[in-house]
């Protein structure tokens, strides 16, 4: 096992910057490698796919070495594994056990006792792995995190047209497990009840799904997501006693309803009772005047992708866990382990009944 803590200082490195590498060069890693390489504390020192002119291209428009395998990387400080989900836990676990953190894609593996691995291989060797999640560091997740809004209803929509990558997996692993890293963030209870539904439609996995999960808190949230759809949309809508937040992922755009002091069960029956009233409060600027008030969430300007791997190498030099550890990547996991059996009973149902 290497010596970690010389590791986490990155100071084998050009200048002493972290020495960092990219497996994977698709859609996703070579916007890994894109990043890292305009980082001032840190060196790329290589990229490698098994697809070997697209290393070269990547390898040249970033200043590094091109190889076909991550086993001819050599010496480096960390690691970020965008493969094919089927290949994450061999891959990561080559580098834990050279005490080397890693950072994962999302999901963190394809089975829950592959992600188990890489956990249990990162503990074993001193070191951690973080995972990709990168809606965590959307300016419109942090923006409600920060907010300190308790949900007790969360609606998600991510559609998204057909793109021909990702068949490896389901539409639940591809673009779903975004929104239930986010939710289980927002509500910070245990899933107790999982119903969901689903359907192949381009592909031998569950194209679009949509699955209700309530919390042990009394939380409820329900989550739709097609890889299938003619446009393209992703809303988080989050419900509290006081409050309901809109937030627009794709168009940055957030708005936080609140509710007056002068909204109450008595003015509410008022109203119901009067029908002038309530055409009156129609007739006003606003949503009910001065009982619900809107405002815009101011949202800073940042790159999510930028910003996830920013801490990620923070918690190298740092010889810390990242914000989305490997345990968040399991627990995630073990529920759109659930949701998919969910949508296997349910169609294991439909077709007895058929």
């Amino acid at each position: 096992m290497s010596d970690n803590s010389e590791r986490s200082k990155g100071s084998g490195g050009t200048e002493g910057r972290m020495r960092v590498a990219v497996i994977g060069v698709g859609h996703f890693g070579r916007n890994h490698a894109r990043i890292f390489s305009g980082m001032p504390d840190v060196e790329l020192v290589a990229v490698a796919d098994p697809d070997e002119e697209r290393a070269k291209t990547i390898a040249d428009l970033y200043g590094c070495r091109a190889v076909r395998s991550h086993e001819e990387i050599g010496d480096v400080d960390a690691a970020t594994i965008a493969v094919p989900t089927v290949h994450h836990a061999d891959v990561a676990c080559w580098f834990l056990e050279r005490g080397v953190p890693v950072l994962v894609e999302k999901p963190l593996a394809e089975t829950m006792e592959a992600a188990q691995r890489i956990v249990t291989t990162a503990k074993e060797n001193g070191t951690f792995v973080g995972v990709g999640h990168v809606e965590r560091f959307n300016p419109v997740v942090e923006a409600a995190v920060k907010l300190g809004i308790q949900p007790l209803f969360i609606e998600c929509h991510r559609l998204n047209p057909f793109s021909f990558r990702a068949t490896d997996v389901g539409v639940v692993l591809d673009l779903m497990i975004h929104d239930l890293d986010v939710i289980l963030h927002l509500i910070g209870s245990k899933v107790s009840r999982v119903d969901a539904v689903g359907l192949g439609i381009l592909s031998r996995f569950e194209d679009i799904a949509n699955v209700r999960l309530t919390f042990a808190n009394g939380a409820v949230a329900n989550v739709t997501a097609s890889r299938v759809s003619v446009e393209t949309m992703r809303k988080i809508r989050v419900f509290s006693r006081d409050s309901y937040i809109s937030l627009d992922y794709g168009e940055r755009k957030g708005v936080i309803y609140r509710k007056s002091d002068k909204l109450t069960l008595d003015v509410i029956q008022k109203i119901t009772e009067a029908p002038d009233t309530l055409e009156d409060l129609r007739g006003k600027e606003g949503v009910f005047g001065d009982l619900l008030h809107a405002e815009t969430i101011p949202l800073p300007d940042h790159d999510a992708l930028e910003k996830e791997l920013s801490n990620f190498v923070r918690s190298v030099h740092a010889g810390k866990p990242p914000a989305v550890t490997g345990e968040h990547g399991v627990e995630v996991l073990r529920i759109a382990d659930f949701i998919r059996q969910s949508i296997r009973e349910a169609q294991e149902a439909a077709r007895v009944s058929s």
